[in-house]
């Protein structure tokens, strides 16, 4: 007998309808077959289900079962389809009717003992869900409320494989699950740190608000212990306020990744991603043979941090080009190639020397000139260029550390972020650009224009500093952000002034 089950897959970020086909039959010697490109994970479904069945009190069929999973086209990977898979031999055997079965979408993993375990991928499975108009999705109770995070279908919660059946055969009901979701993002878009509780190191503050207004990538330069990570991590917090299409599309990269909490259903908090110095391209990036987001892709609408940027291996580093550039990622294997999103702001640290002392007034340097040269070219140029401010971060004094004053709040600093990038929307949303540093050539011609005065201090900055056509327009860009702060329309001299500082490794500093 043949039963249809309708279960998803997540391609991507995004999930797709599979269609989950059980066909039993009595002729010829047992065997269990599953076609439609799985992996070894659904192959051995096969044990789990047998063993599932049996200690819920259903008897395994000695007969020729062949499973196939539409569209047959696509690699499947991942355990969710074990509850499918079980349903449908269930349904085979006379069991669960199939009208009772359809509408309904159903995921899960199971154990030995018919327990249901969660799945990777429960947000974009519920976002099919209600696009396509299904009754319902049925998934572990681990996943429910992620899922409920959607609007437009009903999400059950299921614990073990029993209470399906149940279900389905209408002798027992599911917790069906829902959520506020505006007191949820209310609840989750709260930080831990704050400004305030940064020590000095003012003009490093006003370079981040800088960087966070206009969406800038940064790169602080200074010796340990100056605070580079403590100002880093509390970047995100002055960030423009995240809003929920935004936090879907981040937890949808999270969900696929399996990095979902249970406590924490939606991400409503810009991200904030430190990978070590020693991850592969493929951490970074994204890859796998079953490709997964990376680093780019995990700090998506959020900050990636990457500290000690010297000592990142240079291939590493050089992925990183593209991202920075099409804010997405595509990985390309041979039976399919996925786009992640990676639309994130770079923030690195280094120290200016290998021993992190040059022009430190509290320690002596001990490195040569041709060390602190070779140390700082292991970032290349190309890299630097995508970089629109360098600040410079010293070590702190102690009659700062010791001030008892609060600092300016992250909630004032973010005030100012909002207005301005807010102007930035009105200014460029026709174009779907959302921030100045997304500007091409034909916005800055538009939006950046220039007095006599303020070109001629340019030209005499791109001169002596030997700057790079990329660099000429990231200065314009932060210019025009610095204006966007201040609330004026038109850029003046002293906004490229500042905007020339952040480029501090132009410079010849040795």
């Amino acid at each position: 007998m043949l039963s249809k089950i309708t279960s998803g897959a997540v391609l991507g970020i995004d999930a797709y309808v599979v269609e989950v086909e059980v066909d039993v039959t009595a002729r010829g010697l047992p065997y269990f077959a599953t076609v439609g490109l799985p992996d070894a994970a659904i192959k051995e479904s096969k044990d789990r289900v047998r063993s599932a069945l049996k200690n819920n009190g259903f008897d395994f069929p000695l007969k020729q079962i062949v499973i196939n999973l539409a569209p047959a086209n696509i690699k499947k990977e991942g355990s969710a389809f074990d509850l499918p898979i079980a349903l449908g031999i269930i349904a085979s055997e006379g069991i669960l009717r199939q009208e009772a079965l359809s509408g309904y979408m159903i995921v899960g993993e199971l154990s030995l003992d018919g327990r249901i375990k969660p799945v990777r991928g429960a947000l974009p499975m519920a976002v099919k869900a209600s696009a396509e108009g299904f009754r319902g999705l049925i998934l572990p109770r681990g996943n429910a409320e992620e899922a409920a995070v959607v609007g437009g279908v009903d999400v059950y919660g299921a614990d073990d494989l029993a209470s399906v059946v149940e279900f389905f055969r209408g002798e027992g009901i599911l917790q069906k699950f829902s959520m506020d979701v505006s007191r949820l993002f209310l609840e989750n878009s709260r930080y831990l740190e704050d400004f305030s509780e940064v020590k000095g190191q003012e003009h490093v503050k006003r370079a981040l608000e800088i960087a966070a207004a206009g969406g800038h990538n940064v790169l602080m330069i200074g010796p340990p212990g100056s605070g580079k990570t403590m100002l880093a991590r509390r970047l995100v917090t002055v960030l423009p306020d995240m809003g929920f299409d935004e936090a879907i599309e981040t937890t949808k990269v999270h969900s696929v990744a399996g990095l979902i909490p249970p406590d924490r259903p939606l991400v409503a908090t810009r991200p904030f991603r430190s990978p070590h110095h020693t991850i592969s391209d493929a951490g970074l990036i994204g890859g796998g043979a079953y490709p997964r987001p990376g680093e780019v892709s995990l700090s998506h609408n959020g900050v990636l941090f990457l500290d000690e940027l010297p000592e990142f291996h240079r291939n590493a580093l050089e992925v990183l080009r593209q991202p920075l550039e099409d804010r997405q990622v595509t990985i390309s294997r041979a039976t399919a190639s996925i786009t992640f999103p990676a639309s994130f702001m770079l923030v690195a640290a280094m120290n200016p020397c290998p021993c992190g002392f040059h022009a430190d007034s509290s320690h002596r340097c001990a490195c040569t000139p041709h060390q602190i040269q070779r140390y700082r070219a292991r970032v290349s140029g190309p890299l630097l260029d995508r970089i629109d401010l360098h600040v410079e971060v010293p070590s702190v004094k102690y009659r700062e550390l010791s001030d008892d004053r609060p600092g300016e709040s992250s909630e004032k600093v973010r005030e100012r972020v909002n207005k301005a990038r807010a102007a930035q929307v009105k200014r460029l949303n026709e174009d779907g650009i959302y921030c100045n540093s997304q500007m091409k050539p034909r916005h800055l011609k538009r939006f950046c224009a220039l007095d006599d005065k303020t070109h001629s201090l340019l030209e005499n900055a791109v001169e002596r500093l030997g700057l790079s056509a990329r660099a000429y327009n990231r200065i314009i860009k932060v210019a025009r952000t610095i204006a966007d702060l201040a609330n004026r329309e038109s850029i003046q001299a002293r906004d490229v002034s500042e905007a020339i500082q952040y480029r501090s490794l132009d410079r010849k500093l040795i």
